[in-house]
């Protein structure tokens, strides 16, 4: 994205604060009018040191009185467009990780698959620390600049042209040097910024698998390649911080040429037989030239700043602009289905290249229970993602209840499915929380039924503060199986119409297990549910089992039925089975 596309962009988020903008610029005025003001004064004060006659020091007292009100009123208007400044900043900020959360949600599952969480997170989070920090110093800094400059250049001309010339003359290059610059580090701030989140995708792939990472001793690979990372982002960084440093230094040797041209020529125009220049008057003037051209350095400095926090903006804006789920126009709420599920020639591949799923076919009726069985890789688990529409078929149709999900909203589909994942997901809360997710207006005693159902309240209620114990991110301290069961727990609390288990009691032990199974037989009465099973045992009294090998049914019917074939079933259950 462009610097000017993003600056359009970025001016969209601005546009909801004009008020405080106009307001900053009257304080912008009021700031620099005093500020220009108090060398006037100082000016007079040291001509009545220097004219003979002597001192008169109530005149000077007076006018350093008021100088030093001018200087105190100064800073509070400066504190008070501090404030200003930095509540629009933060508003922009609050309002675009508003828009990077919510585009997040409507995001396809294909985007989060393919780009790492710790990259995404360093978007919303260290992308946008950096843009603020730039259109903080935009806004602190580029206003009261503008004003300043263009204030001085007319208190300047008023007191002696020519010297106001030269100093306009040669101030302008100081801007020169930093544009020079500044487009010479865009690119090297957007390397910083992406070799930046890339440490971030790596700290969070270290840290979230930390036990892995400890159990196969792979912390020494883990450190080279996180060397390699913050090697070449230290390199990065140190090349656009030296290169961008560079703007100081450059336009600080054209303030000095100006204060020095100043300098000499108010000088001479103070000497001689017919002095057009007072003492007073060259001490004014040389304040000017100073606050002249500091502002110069300051817009220097933000243009090189504002570098950065483009190339952070653009990271943001590619986020935002990509491309969401298709809109729900047409589609109807499906309200309480009944449990008929269709696959008609239904085929699905997550690569072009690579093809899955083909001409898949298949009808669950109303209340029956459908196990999924096959070796790893042959589309069981795509199967339960093409159902919740986590992504969508490329060909064929699947329907439910006879009308195609496409022709429903996906939060009507989703809420007709209760779905138990093998790998489970708790949020940071309480365990009532956790438990009452899908049904936020559950009384007290729903949920400890829901628990007792799942034979989650026997571990619950030893908890310190049992339903009201507070666990981190992921579960805390909990077990994988107490995890597992309070998952279990939310479906036993919702009771939808329909169920998809994956693995559903994978982390709970062999007792646990087939107490949980006598609870599952129960909630499966009268629903209809996918179970996709590795284990056999658990789905010896499905009505029906699919059994798929490369993405297609080879096989299809009950238990007996498909030991009696001797077929592939038959030989992954002898395989699971044989002594």
């Amino acid at each position: 994205m462009s610097n000017k596309r993003t600056m359009r962009r970025v001016l969209t988020y601005i546009r909801g604060s004009l008020g405080k903008i106009f307001v900053t610029l009257l304080l912008s005025l009021a700031i620099v009018a005093m500020t220009l003001y108090v060398p006037i004064l100082i000016g007079d004060a040291i001509d009545l040191c220097v004219e003979g006659g002597g001192i008169d020091f109530a005149a000077i007292g007076a006018l350093l009185a008021r100088a030093a009100l001018l200087i105190a009123l100064t800073a509070a208007l400066q504190w008070v467009m501090g404030i200003l400044n930095s509540s629009i900043t933060y508003a922009v900020v609050r309002d675009i990780r508003r828009d990077a959360i919510r585009k997040i949600q409507s995001l396809p599952l294909s985007y989060i698959d393919a780009h790492p969480a710790g990259e995404t997170v360093n978007r919303v989070i260290s992308d946008v620390d950096q843009f603020s920090d730039g259109l903080l110093m935009g806004f602190t800094q580029f206003f009261t600049g503008v004003v300043t400059i263009l204030g001085t250049l007319c208190f300047m001309l008023a007191l002696d042209w020519r010297i106001a010339l030269m100093v306009v003359v040669l101030t302008p290059l100081s801007l020169f040097v930093a544009k020079f610059i500044a487009e010479h580090t865009h690119a090297m701030f957007l390397e910083q910024s992406a070799t930046k989140a890339e440490q971030t995708a790596l700290m969070d792939e270290i840290i979230t698998n930390q036990k892995v990472s400890i159990a196969f001793s792979h912390g020494e690979a883990n450190m080279e390649e996180f060397d390699e990372v913050n090697a070449r982002l230290s390199k990065c960084s140190v090349r656009a911080l030296f290169y961008s440093a560079l703007v100081n230094p450059s336009t600080r040797v054209v303030t000095n040429l100006v204060y020095l041209g100043t300098a000499l020529l108010g000088g001479f125009f103070c000497i001689g037989a017919n002095p057009t220049m007072t003492v007073g008057s060259l001490a004014v003037f040389l304040r000017y030239a100073n606050q002249y051209t500091k502002p110069f350095n300051e817009i220097s400095g933000v243009i090189t700043e504002l570098q950065n926090a483009l190339a952070c903006a653009s990271r943001i804006f590619d986020l935002l602009d990509a491309e969401s789920l298709p809109p729900e126009t047409d589609a109807v709420d499906m309200g309480q289905a009944k449990g008929s599920v269709d696959f008609a020639d239904v085929s699905f591949s997550y690569t072009p290249k690579r093809r899955l799923i083909e001409h898949f076919n298949f009808s669950a009726k109303p209340g029956q229970r459908v196990a999924i069985v096959g070796p790893t890789g042959c589309g069981k688990t795509t199967l339960i993602n093409l159902l919740m529409r986590f992504y969508d078929v490329t060909d064929g149709v699947i329907k439910v209840d006879g009308n195609p999900v496409t022709d429903v909203t996906r939060a009507s589909l989703r809420k007709n499915f209760g779905m138990v994942l093998q790998e489970t997901w708790l949020r940071e809360g309480t365990i009532r929380d956790n438990i009452v997710m899908g049904k936020p207006d559950a009384t007290d005693e729903e949920v400890v039924a829901a628990a007792k159902a799942s034979h989650a309240h026997g571990f619950i209620k030893n908890l310190p503060n049992g339903y009201d114990t507070y666990i981190g991110e992921d579960g805390g301290a909990l077990s994988a199986g107490q995890k597992q069961l309070l998952c279990i727990t939310r479906i036993m609390l919702c009771l939808p119409p329909m169920l998809i288990l994956d693995e559903a009691t994978s982390s709970i032990d062999t007792r646990t297990e087939m107490r949980i199974q006598n609870a599952f037989a129960t909630l499966m009465k009268g629903r209809t549910s996918f179970i996709v099973a590795h284990r056999l045992s658990t789905i010896r009294e499905a009505d029906v089992i699919l059994v798929m090998r490369d993405g297609n049914i080879v096989e299809q019917g009950t238990h007996d039925e498909l030991l009696r074939q001797n077929g592939f079933y038959a030989s992954l259950w002898n395989a699971q089975f044989a002594i």
